[in-house]
């Protein structure tokens, strides 16, 4: 059981706690202003969190671990995350009564991208005038006409066509334990939380709740799992079934979503004595 569920979640998934989700962001006065500041200022933040990650690099082993640690553990009060598979995601907006679509900051200052609207702010109420105030110092970028109310019939076919491009899909806080976003991202979409944690080894995020297993007598080794798999979790060794490496699963369901045979299942990550401590 990971870290938030003990803390946050009396034993549970965290995520799927109503006592987490905003009720009245406008009464929460920190919170609030949490999410306009990370909205404004996330490009400095970004240059800042890069230059970290690689200066922490060049140091020596012991003081870069050393300097990690102190990062992430500073970035669990405020902003963090995991993934969570499209099943949790439905539940989350059955307790999330409020859906709202709008640009993916990170896309939005990785060069040569698209700002796709695949973020989504899950919250109990609207929370529009608190993003447009984020958003109103953005020059060029998006207006209100990007901001969009969703049902949750339109939430799950968007996050089903996230998982045929291949985004996984992973639910964050905003001021630990309030939950406010679930973002369909990829490394080559430009995700940091994915290049903090996957690149420099700063943890932004824990592993998911799950842990993929796989079928070997269903798997016709068509390799489409492996491809889709945003950690690279997945090994392949010519036409033979597939090699999965439990230990490197996120817990993300991408590569299920890519299976024709059926032959990928998500389990509880408890349930798996190999990687019931992985997070």
């Amino acid at each position: 059981m990971c870290q938030f569920c003990v803390e946050h979640g009396e034993g549970k998934r965290w995520y799927l706690q109503a006592q987490n989700y905003a009720f009245d962001l406008d009464a929460d006065l920190k919170r609030r202003d949490y999410v306009v500041r990370f909205v404004r200022g996330f490009d400095t933040m970004r240059a800042s969190a890069i230059t970290a990650g690689d200066i922490l690099g060049k140091l020596p082993a012991p003081v870069g671990r050393l300097g990690r640690y102190v990062i992430t553990k500073n970035m669990q009060k405020s902003h963090f995350g995991q993934p969570v598979s499209i099943e949790d995601c439905e539940k989350v907006l059955a307790l999330a009564t409020s859906i709202t679509a709008i640009p993916c900051i990170c896309r939005m200052h990785e060069p040569n991208r698209t700002a796709d609207a695949v973020c989504l702010l899950v919250t109990a109420k609207p929370i529009n005038d608190v993003v447009a105030e984020g958003f109103a110092d953005y020059d060029g970028g998006p207006d209100l006409g990007d901001f969009h109310s969703m049902t949750t019939d339109e939430t799950m076919t968007l996050l089903r066509e996230c998982e045929q491009h291949g985004l996984m899909h992973s639910i964050w806080t905003f001021k630990t334990p309030f939950t406010a976003a679930i973002c369909n991202c990829n490394l080559s979409s430009g995700c940091m939380a994915m290049k903090m944690t996957a690149t420099y080894g700063i943890k932004v995020m824990w592993r998911g709740e799950d842990v993929a297993v796989f079928d070997a007598e269903k798997c016709s080794g068509c390799n489409r799992c492996a491809k889709a798999c945003p950690f690279d979790a997945i090994a392949t060794n010519g036409r033979n079934p597939v090699i999965p490496h439990a230990e490197k699963c996120w817990g993300c369901g991408i590569c299920r979503s890519h299976c024709s045979q059926d032959a990928i299942q998500l389990v509880d990550r408890r349930s798996l004595a190999s990687v019931a401590t992985v997070w």
